[in-house]
């Protein structure tokens, strides 16, 4: 009877502690704790009651030791959902909650529901992790006035280190009523800016999966000034011919990887600039739009450093350009070390490109002696089609030429109304290295043929037999 009593008072006194401890935190039915309400020991210590009751784990010396995770939604702050009210504030109140507690957060947008926000930033460094979980649907305001304090970017997580956002749910820029007023559609109008619909800036150990990005007013997802991302399963998509909305824009960020992600809008799929280091993109589908770039750089004679890339495994379809390096004339710094591998085009105007020449505006762009320099850029298992005569084009620097461009196992074709027909390949002031079967390559006849005489003997020694080395001059 003794023991029964006891066992009887344990659990009552459990109940009591799990709502004494419910009741002190900010939401119980949203709380998630570790404790376990079976004893340790068989036998409670002798020594005190109230620690005999409370040697549950995670209890320690009657006092309740709880690791917990908080479930938050921004319902809980007052944010409607119902695509007509203005949930900013809300928002922006949940984050506020969220980044100040000491506990991990998992903050929900509900699914079956759409918010509507104008342009926020949600700023760290916050006290502990937090999880975003987008299930539900987060719309921009249609009024481009409030933009007036900030028009380069809709929503921004800045300066937040571990954070998690993630779901099933939906962004979307809205973008109509920008690209309607853009100088690209209406040349009558002046070239302005547009907000970048998400922006992660100065963040650091960053997971970003699993959501959709959509119509964004310009650029669809920027990476800035991060280090240590993850970007994977994502689908970001506009129409065609929506301008400047590059669907992932890395730029001054460090140790990336983008994974198994679709992205098809109208401008670059996913788009390298300067700063950036350490990339890795892997099993990509790309199209519409402009392709996978490494720029541009070097505007306005600026110097630029993009090192260390790797495209891995991706679909391209349907789009201007396949897999891309543009710089502008005036600049300085470098682009080197970069692979592009394993990749099918399908009807892609222009599958390999290098264009050191880029002018990105109405009026010709002035001839300029510097340039970003490009060297050690490997392009290997490249096949599929053509929607032009030229497969593979490098327009180049005459003062400074594109180095150690290696041309390794790639065949593509010219699709011509559903047959097939040979590619041609244009070469500028490149030095390139052929290896296995490449079609099309910068022909002999093309072509001072430079097999290194002048290099050092080791690199002379490692050219294979199925390897030649070329220098275009025209």
């Amino acid at each position: 009877m003794g023991a029964q009593t006891n066992v009887l008072s344990n659990v009552l006194s459990s109940a009591v502690l799990f709502f004494l401890c419910c009741s002190s935190n900010w939401y119980c039915g949203g709380t998630t704790t570790s404790i376990d309400l079976h004893p340790t020991d068989e036998k409670p210590s002798a020594s005190d009651e109230q620690g005999e009751i409370l040697r549950f784990r995670g209890i320690n010396n009657g006092r309740a030791k709880i690791s917990s995770k908080l479930m938050m939604s921004v319902a809980d702050f007052g944010a409607k959902g119902d695509g007509k009210t203005d949930d900013t504030k809300a928002f922006l109140k949940a984050w506020k909650k969220a980044c100040s507690s000491k506990n991990a957060i998992d903050l929900a947008i509900p699914k079956k529901k759409s918010y509507r926000l104008k342009p926020a930033t949600f700023s760290g460094p916050c006290k502990s992790n937090i999880t975003i979980k987008i299930d539900g649907a987060i719309e921009a305001s249609a009024d481009r006035s409030g933009y007036k304090r900030d028009v380069r970017h809709w929503i921004i997580f800045k300066k937040i280190e571990n954070l998690i956002v993630e779901g099933d749910g939906t962004i979307n820029g809205k973008g109509n009523v920008w690209w309607k007023n853009s100088c690209k559609i209406n040349k009558s109008l002046p070239c302005t800016h547009a907000p970048t619909a998400l922006t992660f800036k100065e963040c650091k150990n960053l997971t970003v999966e699993n959501i959709t990005i959509k119509d964004a007013q310009q650029m669809h997802l920027s990476f800035q000034k991060c280090v240590n991302v993850e970007a994977r399963n994502l689908l970001v998509t506009a129409p065609e011919k929506s301008p400047n909305t590059d669907g992932i824009h890395v730029t001054n960020t460090q140790n990336i990887k983008i994974i198994n992600s679709t992205v098809g809008t109208g401008d670059d799929c996913i788009s390298i600039v300067s700063g950036s280091q350490s990339v890795q993109a892997t099993n990509i589908t790309c199209g519409p739009g402009h392709g996978i770039s490494i720029g541009s750089l070097g505007k306005g004679n600026a110097e630029a450093h993009v090192s260390d890339v790797m495209i891995d495994t991706a679909v391209i379809n349907g789009t201007t350009n396949g897999v891309r390096i543009k710089t502008w004339q005036g600049g300085s710094g470098n682009a080197n070390n970069i692979t592009f591998q394993n990749i099918v085009m399908y009807n892609v105007k222009n599958p390999i490109i290098i264009d050191q020449n880029y002018c990105d505006q109405d009026d010709p762009c002035d001839e300029q002696e510097s340039a970003v320099q490009i060297s050690d850029i490997l392009y290997k298992n490249i096949t599929g089609t053509s929607a032009s005569e030229v497969g593979v084009h490098f327009d180049c620097s005459k003062n400074h030429p594109c180095q150690d461009i290696v041309l390794q196992d790639i065949k593509l074709v010219r699709d011509e109304d559903g047959k097939t027909a040979k590619a041609k390949a244009s070469c500028k002031n490149v030095k390139w290295t052929q290896i296995g079967k490449v079609s099309p390559g910068c022909k002999s006849d093309q072509l001072k043929q430079w097999y290194l005489k002048n290099e050092e003997e080791e690199e002379e020694d490692n050219i294979a037999d199925d390897q030649v080395v070329y220098y275009a001059d025209h």
